[in-house]
């Protein structure tokens, strides 16, 4: 297994984790895999129990409210990619013996009406804190929703002639977390009105809404969904095919990169089509039903670009410039980390 840092990589977790998670129970009929966001497990009356976790957030460089932001909009559009807002969430806190009561206070106060205003109750977890804990990452959580079987979505159920929708733009979150980190140097070198579109785009790192307005009204084209986060928006098309069985032509000039996020990644010398993008969701879609998701996105203000089309397995996945093909390759180590250690160690300021 790498040692580099980020998530586990493709070949340890289907090699190794997912033929070694405890008990095998009929009742789990969407178990952890690559490109998964949710597991789901079988209740009776045709429901289904959809369970997903990710780190929460502690980064004193950006703020308590924008950490707590993190922590429940990062897992919140895991959730998302079933087509349904998640309803029960346990959070456990792991913070550092320094952190004061006040500013533990203003932290959950931040959580607590983050997940009011997308109808999530806490149910419960652990808090403590630990001495020697100086980790951005402040522990983890679950979010939890109960759903009718036969509307849940996941990765898996993409298929061959699926089109590939893309909201919003490529590296979100990459843009908006640096140039907070970096305010002198955003400034210096892109100007005031970059660096505040960048620092305001940081709201946009939620894609509940998109994945939300994709199935309205129990639309049934879109077949599945993947949010976007380490390895950016190539990562996460290429996990969403190898969930699918599927392969996948995607038109590169279509790949969304606002003006914002190319300028502050081009800064920081990073590849926005490879950088964490949060904020993003990639939408599978039946091509007959494709305009009528884009239109209800992009008549709520939310971008939404079509970028290719899911193919066979066999067929392979490219990436395709004019008429030259590339291999669609999937990048281990998502280069965002590197360029922010490289600024920090630089005295970016």
């Amino acid at each position: 297994m790498s040692k580099s840092v980020g998530k586990i990589d493709e070949a340890f977790l289907e090699n190794f984790i997912a033929d070694r998670c405890g008990h095998d129970r009929p009742e789990v009929v969407v178990k952890p895999g690559f490109g998964r966001d949710v597991s789901l497990v079988s209740l009776p009356g045709k429901q289904v129990l959809a369970l997903t976790s990710d780190p929460l957030s502690l980064i004193p460089g950006l703020g308590l409210e924008e950490s707590a932001w993190l922590s429940v909009h990062l897992m919140a559009n895991d959730m998302a990619t079933t087509g349904f807002a998640p309803q029960y969430g346990q959070f456990v806190l792991n913070l550092p013996e320094g952190f004061s009561r006040e500013d533990f206070n203003r932290y959950w106060e931040y959580i607590h009406s983050f997940c009011q205003k997308i109808g999530l109750a806490i149910t419960g977890g652990h808090t403590g804190f630990v001495e020697g804990q100086h980790s951005t990452i402040a522990g983890g959580g679950t979010f939890i929703s109960i759903l009718p079987e036969d509307r849940a979505l996941t990765a898996n159920k993409a298929q061959a002639g699926d089109v590939l929708l893309v909201s919003k733009s490529a590296a979100i979150s990459s843009a908006a977390i640096l140039a907070m980190s970096f305010p002198e140097t955003t400034q210096n070198n892109l100007g005031k009105e970059i660096y505040r579109q960048a620092c305001a785009s940081f709201y946009d790192t939620s894609s509940l809404q998109d994945a939300l307005l994709a199935v309205e009204n129990g639309n049934t084209s879109v077949t599945a969904m993947h949010d976007v986060t380490e390895g950016g928006l190539l990562g996460a098309i290429y996990e969403l095919t190898k969930a699918a069985g599927c392969g996948v032509l995607l038109e590169k000039e279509q790949l969304p990169v606002g003006p914002v996020q190319a300028a502050v990644c081009g800064l920081f010398e990073l590849d926005p089509l490879r950088s964490i993008g949060a904020g993003s969701m990639i939408i599978a879609c039946k091509e007959s039903g494709a305009a009528a998701v884009q239109h209800r996105l992009e008549s709520a203000g939310i971008p939404c670009t079509q970028v290719g089309k899911l193919t066979t397995a066999r067929e392979g996945a490219y990436l395709r410039k004019g008429e030259t093909k590339e291999p669609l390759r999937y990048q281990q180590t998502d280069p965002y980390w590197a360029a922010y250690l490289n600024a920090y160690k630089q005295g970016k300021k």
